[in-house]
């Protein structure tokens, strides 16, 4: 409804107390000194706005976010602001990194309500959490068409005291409408046509010339990258591979990426990728890593392995917490303005590099005098970024290839060391269970594909230290670390996530201890988190109740929770032999069908699990000693080629992992090897080949397990 009507004032003013000093949210403590009396969410908000007849005001933002920075500093730290909103509202802050719950409930309103969404997000609702008005980023004052909150709060403030009514019946048909059931599947099965849908529309979106998906601003999109990659390895498209290759090759050359430290940032402004928005989250780390690990398996192009080890790099050295797990985020704002931790002048790359490798500098990464940032108040600022390969370059330049990328690695090098000494973006130090899981399945998945060792412990060094902390006394997990602290009931995209890295640990290092818990957290929550109609809601039975209780499907920044699951429940039928999980997975992808057929290619991570289901690879049990070269070379084999979604079980040298992993999977026990010789069993659409027993038999097995043709 439009608002208007009386701006006459609401309640006395009372003492401004901003409660959120003693939280532990970067985002949280950014506000603590507001002028704003905040509240952060919970039950002393609520029965304030009840006891005083009070509208409540939700803002909703995270660290790393820029434009709340500029919503911060234009309207939350102005007194002018803070008396209206102090007089006639109740003011609660929430970090969405933090209660992702509440946020997703709040965001499918500004959603609904304007036909958009981002952060800021600005709701505001009764004091039972019925919101009916939603924004994103308000002025201080109007401009251009938008209201300002000096203009809206007095006018809520007057509609709240002189038509409540309205206002509340506008809040019902709004939670109407969220309440609406998702529309059912009319299939009696599911056929293999919504990932050919999927990969239709995402053909038809395809941006021939710069890669990547639509128009700007552009995300890298990364859950559909893997889609496409898979899809190719399992259907043969070879232009699915091929948007994939250019999408990445598109963003890794791109100013998007940062080609000095690694990396990627947020998103592109532009269609070709060059002018990021500077934040960097650890979430597309993972998909960064996720994408470029299968492109190095479909393609064996090395210029995948080495954005891959750049990101494992970033991550390591920049986001990693003291006792081995992964911050959040580095934000995008520093001393002097969004980016210009990132930004450099012709001036300053001369200074650093000297005249002759200045100049290679500047052709390599498109640098002028006059700054390539194409805005008017950057100065002489360029954003790094490439728009010839290294070969382009080295013909160009009159240059041995080799040549040439010794001195680029050079360059690379001496322009960190120049970097760091600048002052950083704030890095959000807090760690959430389901990003980490993320980037630990990421960086396990890179582990095995590039038998890389350190990669391993790495991961596994994360992982034991998030359950050291992150569990609950009742088997639980816990969403948010910070400061010694352990907090907030876990949600279902941290069980999902988790379950994700055990899984992906389990099959990098071979450690049955890692699916002993996987199975654990799994079990968990399937008995908190369930829905008798399929799939699993976003938080558990037992949560803070919230207007809706959601089941996501929607891929956002991350993969969605259920589409983590569904992939989870197939890979652990198929490591178990146990089909409650299969039936589950199929329950789970039947509840979704009809939402996912309205727009496959806005849930690429589904039809990431959907082909799981449908073009299941193999399923190997390999026995003999893990420092056997026959073993080794059977692993080696595996290694060596790309079928997404292929599972593996070794039998452990020890009785008791031997033990261990019979009861995690009997099927394995008949499977002794043959005459003490290492012995791969590999079967393949619920039927099994006869046993061999060197890497030649297994890749021949493999090779007949190939993908469909196009």
């Amino acid at each position: 409804m439009r608002l208007s009507g009386d701006l006459s004032p609401g309640s006395r003013e009372r003492p401004r107390v901003n409660r959120l000093a003693g939280e532990k949210s970067p985002y949280l403590l950014q506000h603590a000194k507001n002028p704003v009396d905040w509240y952060p969410w919970g039950g002393e908000a609520f029965s304030r706005a009840t006891q005083e007849n009070k509208p409540v005001f939700l803002s909703i933002g995270y660290a790393a976010c820029h434009w709340c920075h500029v919503m911060a500093h234009e309207s939350f730290e102005d007194d002018e602001v803070a008396a209206l909103l102090n007089r006639d509202f109740v003011c609660i802050k929430v970090d969405r990194e933090e209660r992702p719950d509440i946020d997703g409930v709040y965001m499918d309103v500004c959603q609904i309500m304007t036909g958009r969404g981002g952060w800021p997000l600005t709701i505001i609702m009764t004091p039972e959490k019925k919101p009916f008005f939603a924004a994103t980023y308000l002025p201080k004052s109007g401009r251009f068409g938008m209201t300002g909150l000096l203009e809206l709060l007095p006018q809520v403030a007057g509609l709240w005291r002189d038509r409540r009514d309205e206002l509340e019946n506008s809040a019902d048909t709004i939670l109407l409408t969220l309440r609406q059931p998702a529309p059912a599947s009319t299939e009696t099965g599911i056929g293999d046509s919504l990932p050919e849908e999927g990969y239709g529309e995402l053909a038809a979106r395809f941006d021939d010339l710069y890669g990547g998906f639509g128009s700007a601003p552009k995300f890298p999109s990364l859950h559909n990258v893997l889609f496409l990659l898979r899809f190719f390895g399992q259907c043969g498209k070879k232009h699915a591979l091929t948007m994939a290759t250019r999408t990445l090759a598109a963003v890794t050359m791109g100013g998007i990426y940062d080609h000095v430290g690694g990396g990627v940032h947020r998103y592109a402004t532009d269609r070709r990728w060059r002018v990021p928005h500077f934040e960097k989250m650890l979430y597309d780390q993972a998909l960064l890593l996720m994408a470029c690990t299968e492109a190095y398996e479909a393609t064996r192009q090395d210029d995948f392995r080495r954005v891959a080890a750049n990101v494992v790099a970033y991550v390591k050295r920049d986001l990693t917490s003291p006792e081995g797990m992964f911050f959040s985020a580095e934000d995008a704002d520093s001393e002097g303005g969004e980016g210009s931790f990132y930004l450099w002048t012709t001036d300053e790359l001369e200074e650093v590099l000297g005249h002759d490798e200045a100049g290679i500098a500047k052709t390599v990464f498109n640098a002028v005098p006059e700054g390539n940032t194409g805005e008017s108040g950057a100065g002489r600022k360029n954003i790094l970024y490439r728009t010839r390969t290294l070969h382009e370059l080295a013909t160009l330049l009159k240059m041995p290839e080799p040549d040439l990328g010794l001195r680029v690695q050079a360059i690379r090098t001496a322009l960190f060391q120049a970097r760091e000494k600048r002052p950083r973006p704030l890095c959000d130090d807090k760690i959430l269970t389901d990003w980490n899981g993320l980037f630990i399945g990421a960086l396990a998945r890179a582990a095995f594909v590039f038998d890389n060792r350190e990669y391993l412990i790495v991961a596994e060094r994360a992982l034991q230290v998030l359950l050291g902390r992150m569990r609950t006394p009742e088997g639980g997990l816990f969403h948010r670390f910070r400061d010694g602290d352990a907090a907030i009931p876990a949600f279902g995209s941290d069980y999902a996530f988790t379950v994700h890295a055990l899984i992906q640990l389990y099959g990098a290092g071979f450690n049955p201890r890692y699916l002993g818990t996987a199975l654990e957290l799994q079990e968990y929550f399937g008995q908190h988190f369930s829905d008798e109609n399929g799939g699993f809601f976003s938080v558990s039975d037992d949560a803070e109740q919230l207007p809706i209780r959601k089941k996501e499907i929607d891929d956002g920044a991350v993969p969605s929770c259920n589409s983590v699951a569904i992939g989870n429940l197939l890979a652990l039928a198929r490591l178990t032999g146990d089909e409650r999980f299969g039936e589950a997975a199929d329950a789970a992808a039947r509840a979704f069908a009809g939402v996912v057929r309205q727009s496959p290619a806005s849930h690429g991570y589904f039809l990431c699990a959907l082909g799981q289901a449908l073009w299941p690879p193999a399923e190997i049990v390999i026995t003999g000693k893990s420092e056997d070269s026959g073993s080794r070379a059977m692993i080696e084999t595996i290694r060596s080629r790309y079928r997404p979604g292929l599972l593996v079980i070794r039998i452990p040298d020890t009785e008791e992992e031997e033990e261990m992993i019979h009861r995690i999977a009997p099927y394995t026990r008949e499977m002794t090897g043959t005459g003490g010789v290492p012995t791969a069993y590999v079967c393949s659409g619920r039927t099994c080949a006869a046993p061999v027993t060197d890497a030649a038999g297994l890749s021949s097995l493999l090779a007949r397990d190939g993908r469909k043709k196009e």
